[in-house]
């Protein structure tokens, strides 16, 4: 039939090559899904951990503040202070803790487990690589090995036969004819071993008029494919310049955080010398201890994004895989 069914099959079979490149594109999406929701069961244990460890402090600090009230040497107000905090870092801990178990229901729910089962992180896997490639490794990347890039390729291929197809209509069918007769028609025909061979070549007249439009239109749906490859490449670029972009921002806020955390360290260690030697005030104490622990959860949200960012990375290379 001019082709017609060879252009056919092998449309079909590339048609199937795109279904599975999209295919292996939703199980990148699915793992990046994943990967996000192990982040956030990572923050709010982390979360619970630190905010528990300020408890106990603010904890003490109550009770030796109360020691001081009652023996008249510190002001009731700036026990209130300190027992307002304590109550608030209580309700930080609340939260911390619904928030780690919607992470763990929702991470479980993906993963196929029962709803309650309580998940830990595990820490080393937040390791992060000491060197990276060049923005335009990735680049390249992702232009040869994302799944959507292949998807879309296998998709102008199967237009380019769309039109192969559509140009063999003007093209004639021919089919090989083979019969066999045996008759024994009484006082009428008698035929023995009777065979007969042909070739017919058939040929649609309003194909003329018809096939123009319609390799028209196989043309017209190659060039849109065509046109949306040169769109994708230079959509993944941007993307691929925007996480990459957004990782070496988040390794910068790492080390950002890290002097924070000294430096809320070393206030703290000076504030509470000076409050125990009365040269500081409540409110300083507090405000110390909130400002350490604020950067100790910032350190920690740190490192759990620039994990984060990394994959993002990787999955806009299409090289994310676990």
């Amino acid at each position: 039939s001019g082709g017609r069914i060879d252009y056919s099959i092998e449309a079909a079979r590339i048609m199937e090559e795109a279904s599975r490149s999209d295919s292996a594109n939703d199980r990148q999406g699915v793992i990046m899904s994943l990967v996000n929701a192990a982040v956030n069961v990572f923050k709010t244990q982390s979360a619970i951990e630190l905010v528990k460890e300020n408890l106990q402090l603010s904890e003490q600090r109550v009770k030796d503040l109360t020691n001081l009230e009652r023996n008249g040497l510190l002001a009731r107000n700036d026990l209130m202070k300190a027992a307002l905090q304590l109550s608030n870092t209580e309700l930080a801990l609340l939260d911390a803790e619904t928030n780690y178990k919607l992470a763990c229901t929702y991470l479980n729910i993906m993963m196929g487990l029962p709803e309650e089962t309580i998940l830990l992180s595990d820490r080393s896997g937040l390791s992060l690589p000491v060197t990276i490639k060049t923005v335009l490794e990735y680049e390249q990347d992702a232009l040869q090995k994302r799944n959507d890039v292949n998807a879309l390729g296998y998709r102008k291929k199967s237009a380019l036969l769309g039109v192969n197809i559509a140009q063999a209509g003007k093209l004639p069918s021919i089919a090989l004819t083979v019969g066999y007769i045996a008759a024994d028609i009484p006082k009428f025909l008698s035929v023995y071993n009777a065979i007969n061979i042909g070739v017919g070549i058939q040929y649609n007249l309003a194909g003329l008029w018809k096939n123009k439009a319609v390799v028209e239109q196989a043309k017209a749906k190659w060039q849109q494919v065509h046109i949306s490859e040169g769109i994708l490449s230079d959509n993944i670029r941007m993307q691929v310049n925007q996480v990459y972009q957004a990782y070496i921002l988040s390794a910068k806020k790492i080390e950002v955080y890290q002097k924070t955390v000294e430096q809320a360290t070393e206030n703290y260690r000076i504030t509470k010398n000076k409050f125990d030697n009365s040269v500081a005030i409540t409110t300083e104490l507090l405000d110390a201890d909130l400002a350490l622990l604020q950067s100790r959860l910032g350190l920690t949200n740190a490192k759990a994004d620039s994990f984060l960012a990394y994959n993002r990375l990787l999955q806009a290379a299409g090289t994310l895989d676990y």
